[in-house]
C-alpha cells in the first residue's frame, strides 16, 4: 500500500487540516521532478560532481567531523514568532543551487508551514489536555476526600450501633447545582454552602437569602477552614467552597430539579416574612456515584485525546521522513539528514509531557477506578476492538439467497391469486396480512438504508462512531446490519408464503391468522429478551434510545436521540402499521375475522390518529428541551418545522375525511409551506449547503465526495421525494393496483429520501467537529470551586 493512503488512513479524521499536507508536498515534488526531467543536459559539470561525490562524501564523514555550514544545501533559520507565545517558527534558505530554485523554494516553504502547523496545533492540544487533566485530578482529590468522610461516617455509625433507613450523604463546605434549569451554560446556578454533617444521615442545604449566606461564609473562613459538626467532630477541608454539578440527563433529575425550584421560590417568599431557617437540600451517595460516573468518563476521554496526540506525533514525523526521502531520490541531494535533525528537535517531536501524562492518566485510573486491576482498567481506557468474522459475510450471503428465492415464490404466488389487484374477495388479506408484511417490510428496508449509511461513513471517514457516542467494541457493524435483514426478512417472507400457500389450499382465515400474529410477537420477545443473545448491547441502546424519545423532554437530549427520533418521523406509515397489527391481535379481532373493530371504537381511532403526530411531536419536544439546556434560538425555530408538518398532518387527515374543496385549499396551502420549510432546514441547516461564497457553487466549501454532481443530484431527489404528499391530491394510482401497494410504495421512497438525508446530515456534524477539531468528548465536571465572592 503507497504511504499517502496508509496515512490517511491512520490519522484522525477531525484532526485532517491539523496533519502535514502530504499531498500537496507530493503535488509540489512531482512539479520538481518534471522540471528535472525537462531541463536535464548532461554535460561535463554534471559528470565532474558525480565523480566528486564519492570524496565528498568521505569528506563529509572524516574523522575531522561533519561540515556543516561549507556544504550544507540548506540552512533551516529558527525563529521565535512572538515574545508573549513564543512559538518556534522555521524558515528554509537554499544555500545550493537546485535544478528550479524556484519550484524547490515553494517546497520548502510548504514544508516549512507544514511544520509550522504540526508545531502550533499540537503545543495547543497538549496545553489543552494537561490543563484538563489538572483539573481532573483536582475533581478525583474531592471525590475520595467525600468518599472518605463518607467511609468515616459508616464507621461510626456501626460502632455506635446506630440503625437507619436513610441513605447516607454527608458534605463539607459543598455547595450543589442543578445544570439547565434556571439558565444557560453555568449561569444563574443553583448553589449554597454545606455544612460538614458527619452525625447526621442527610447533610442541610442552607436555602436562605445570599446576604445571610455571604456572612455564615465568611464566619466559616474565620476558623481556618475547620467546619464544625452537629456530633462535635472537626473536618479540615483545604479548599474553598465547592459546587456540585450533576447535569439533568434522567427524569428523575428533572423533576427533582424542577420540584425543588418550586421549594426554593416558597422559602424565599417564606424567608422574607422572617421565617430564618430556610429549606434543606439534601445530597446523598446518588449525587456522588453520579459525580464518579462524570469523572471516570472524563479520565476515559482525556486518556483517548493524549493517545491521539502521540498518534498524531509519531505519523506527522514519518511523513516528514517519507517526503524527505522521496525529495532526495528527486534532486540527488542529502536534504534529509538535515531537515530531519531540525524536525527531531521541533516542539511536537521533542516534547516528551503527553507520553508521560499518558502514564499518570492510567496510573490515576487503575488506583482510583479500578482498585489497582490493570487489566480491569485497559478494558475503559484501551477497548480492544471486535474483528470481523468471515462468518458474518457467509451467512449475509446465504440468507440473501433465501430471500431472493422467496420473494419470487410469494410474487408469483400474489400475481396468481390477484391479492393486490384491489379484488373485494382479497379485503381480508389486504386488511390484516398485508399490514405485517408492510410493516415489516418498511422497518428493514430502513434498517438496510442505515447499513449503506454505516458503509458510506467509513468509506469516506466519518467518524459516526463518535458522533452518535457509540462504544467502539459495542457497535453494530454494516455487515452485522446486512446480516440482521436479510435474515429477518427471509423470516417475514417464509411465513407470508407459507400463510398464503395454507390459504390457496383451502384453510380458512380463521385457521392460519395465527402465523402473523406470532411472527410479530417472536421479533417483539427477541427485541425485550433479556439473555446474551442476537446483538442483546445493540438492543438495550435502542430500547433505551426509544424511552429517551417517548419520554422527552424529560431526558437530556444527545444527538442520537433525536436522529432517531428523526427516523421515526419518516416511519409514521409503518406506526400506524404496527398500531393496528398490535390493535388486532389484542383485542382478539384475529378470531372473527373483525378487521373493521380497530377503527370503529373511537379509543383506537383516535390512538391511530395519534400515531402520526407523535413522531413531529417527540421531534418538537427536544427542540424545546435542547433550547431551555443550550438557549440557542435555532432550536426554536427547528422546533417551528416539526410543528408546521403536525398541521399538515393534521390538514391531511381532515381532508381524507371531508373531501371538500375548503380542507383541499387548506391542505395545500399548509402542505406547501411546510415542504418549504422542510426543505430549507435540509439544505441550509442540516446539510450545510449553500454557503455564501463558497468556492463550490450552491454546496459548501468542504466536501467529503470528490464528484460535485452526487450533492446536485442528491438536492434534487431530496426535493422531488419532499413532495409526495401531491399523491393524496392527484389520487394518481397504477391501473388495478390495490391502494395500499401504492401507499407502501410511497412510503418506501419516503424511507429511500431519509437514508439518503442521513448520510449528508452526519457529513455536516463531521465538518462542524473537524471544523473546531473536536475529536474526543468533553465530559463536563462534577466539581466547581467557588470563590469568597460567589
Amino acid at each position: 500500500m503507497k504511504f499517502s493512503k496508509q496515512f490517511e488512513g491512520q490519522l484522525i479524521p477531525e484532526w485532517k487540516d491539523a496533519f502535514v499536507d502530504y499531498r500537496q508536498l507530493k503535488k509540489d515534488l512531482k512539479k520538481i521532478q518534471l522540471l528535472n526531467y525537462i531541463n536535464y543536459t548532461p554535460d561535463k559539470h554534471q559528470n565532474s560532481s558525480v565523480l566528486k561525490s564519492p570524496f565528498t562524501s568521505l569528506r563529509k564523514y572524516s574523522l575531522f567531523g561533519y561540515q556543516h555550514e561549507e556544504h550544507e544545501p540548506i540552512h533551516v533559520h529558527r525563529k521565535v514568532a512572538s515574545s508573549i507565545c513564543k512559538e518556534d517558527m522555521y524558515e528554509t534558505q537554499l544555500l545550493e543551487k537546485f535544478a528550479d530554485t524556484e519550484a524547490s523554494k515553494e517546497f520548502f516553504a510548504c514544508l516549512d508551514h507544514q511544520l509550522n502547523k504540526v508545531n502550533k496545533f499540537y503545543r495547543t492540544k497538549e496545553k489543552e489536555f494537561l490543563e484538563r487533566g489538572e483539573s481532573l485530578k483536582k475533581q478525583v482529590d474531592i471525590l475520595l476526600e467525600l468518599k472518605a468522610a463518607f467511609m468515616e461516617k459508616d464507621g461510626s455509625r456501626r460502632s455506635s450501633s446506630q440503625e437507619s433507613t436513610e441513605e447516607e450523604s454527608i458534605s463539607c463546605t459543598f455547595s450543589s447545582e442543578e445544570d439547565s434549569v434556571r439558565s444557560r451554560e453555568h449561569q444563574e446556578q443553583i448553589h449554597g454552602n454545606y455544612t460538614h454533617d458527619l452525625g447526621k444521615n442527610e447533610a442541610p442545604f442552607s436555602d436562605i437569602p445570599q446576604s445571610d449566606e455571604d456572612e455564615r461564609s465568611k464566619k466559616m473562613e474565620r476558623e481556618d477552614g475547620k467546619l464544625r459538626t452537629l456530633s462535635g467532630h472537626i473536618a479540615t477541608c483545604k479548599r474553598k467552597n465547592v459546587r456540585i454539578n450533576i447535569p439533568l440527563t434522567t427524569p428523575s433529575q428533572t423533576l427533582s430539579a424542577i420540584s425543588y425550584l418550586v421549594m426554593e421560590d416558597m422559602l424565599n417568599q417564606s424567608s422574607k416574612k422572617g421565617n430564618a431557617e430556610g429549606g434543606v437540600l439534601h445530597v446523598n451517595k446518588t449525587k456522588l456515584h453520579h459525580a464518579e460516573k462524570m469523572i471516570k468518563g472524563g479520565l476515559i476521554e482525556l486518556n483517548k485525546g493524549l493517545g491521539y496526540l502521540k498518534d498524531y506525533r509519531n505519523l506527522n514525523l514519518l511523513a516528514f521522513i517519507k517526503i524527505l526521502k522521496k525529495f532526495d531520490k528527486v534532486t540527488k541531494k542529502q536534504i534529509l539528514p538535515i531537515y530531519l535533525k531540525v524536525v527531531e528537535s521541533s516542539y511536537f517531536n521533542s516534547s516528551d509531557k503527553v507520553v508521560k501524562f499518558i502514564d499518570e492518566v492510567e496510573e490515576l485510573f487503575i488506583k482510583t477506578f479500578s482498585q489497582d486491576d490493570h487489566r480491569k482498567a485497559m478494558k475503559y481506557l484501551k477497548p480492544s476492538q471486535c474483528k470481523e468474522s468471515d462468518s458474518v459475510s457467509f451467512f449475509t450471503g446465504l440468507f440473501t439467497g433465501c430471500l431472493s428465492a422467496l420473494l419470487a415464490g410469494y410474487g408469483i404466488m400474489a400475481h396468481v391469486t390477484g391479492l393486490y389487484k384491489g379484488q373485494q374477495q382479497n379485503s381480508v388479506y389486504m386488511e390484516t396480512v398485508y399490514p405485517v408484511l408492510s410493516m415489516f417490510s418498511l422497518m428493514f428496508l430502513h434498517l438496510f438504508l442505515y447499513g449503506c449509511n454505516i458503509f458510506a461513513w467509513r468509506k469516506t471517514r466519518i467518524n459516526y462512531s463518535f458522533i452518535f457516542e457509540l462504544a467502539p467494541t459495542k457497535g453494530l457493524k454494516y455487515r452485522d446490519v446486512f446480516l440482521i435483514c436479510t435474515m429477518a426478512m427471509s423470516a417475514v417472507v417464509g411465513l407470508m408464503s407459507l400463510h398464503l400457500t395454507l390459504l390457496t389450499k383451502g384453510y380458512s382465515y380463521a385457521q392460519v391468522q395465527v402465523i402473523p400474529g406470532l411472527l410479530f410477537l417472536t421479533f417483539l420477545l427477541i427485541l425485550v429478551c433479556p439473555f446474551n443473545i442476537v446483538y442483546r448491547s445493540s438492543r438495550y441502546h435502542f430500547l433505551c434510545v426509544i424511552r429517551n424519545i417517548i419520554f422527552s423532554p424529560l431526558y437530556k437530549v444527545v444527538m442520537l436521540d433525536f436522529f432517531m427520533a428523526d427516523q421515526l418521523c419518516s416511519q409514521v406509515p409503518m406506526l400506524r402499521n404496527l398500531e393496528f397489527v398490535a390493535c388486532y391481535y389484542i383485542t382478539g379481532s384475529y378470531k372473527t375475522q373483525d378487521y373493521g373493530y380497530c377503527m370503529r371504537v373511537k379509543q383506537y381511532r383516535n390512538l391511530a390518529y395519534a400515531v402520526s403526530f407523535l413522531p413531529y411531536y417527540w421531534r418538537a419536544m427536544q427542540c424545546a428541551r435542547r433550547w431551555f439546556d443550550e438557549g440557542e434560538t435555532s432550536h426554536l425555530v427547528n422546533l417551528g418545522k416539526y410543528v408546521s408538518a403536525m398541521l399538515a398532518a393534521g390538514a391531511k387527515l381532515a381532508y381524507q375525511k371531508d373531501q371538500s374543496v375548503g380542507w383541499l385549499c387548506i391542505f395545500v396551502v399548509i402542505s406547501s409551506a411546510a415542504t418549504v420549510y422542510q426543505l430549507y432546514w435540509d439544505f441550509v441547516k442540516d446539510w450545510g449547503l449553500f454557503q455564501m461564497n463558497s468556492k463550490n457553487p450552491g454546496l459548501r466549501n468542504e466536501l467529503m465526495l470528490r464528484t460535485k454532481a452526487i450533492y446536485y443530484f442528491s438536492m434534487g431527489l431530496n426535493f422531488t421525494l419532499r413532495l409526495a404528499w401531491l399523491q393524496t391530491v392527484l389520487h394518481s394510482s397504477f391501473e388495478d393496483v390495490d391502494y395500499r401497494v401504492t401507499s407502501l410504495f410511497l412510503a418506501a421512497l419516503e424511507v429511500i429520501r431519509r437514508g439518503l438525508w442521513n448520510f449528508f446530515r452526519l457529513e455536516n456534524e463531521h465538518l462542524n467537529n473537524a471544523g473546531k477539531f473536536r475529536a474526543v468528548k468533553t465530559v463536563p465536571l462534577p466539581f466547581h470551586e467557588v470563590d469568597e465572592g460567589d
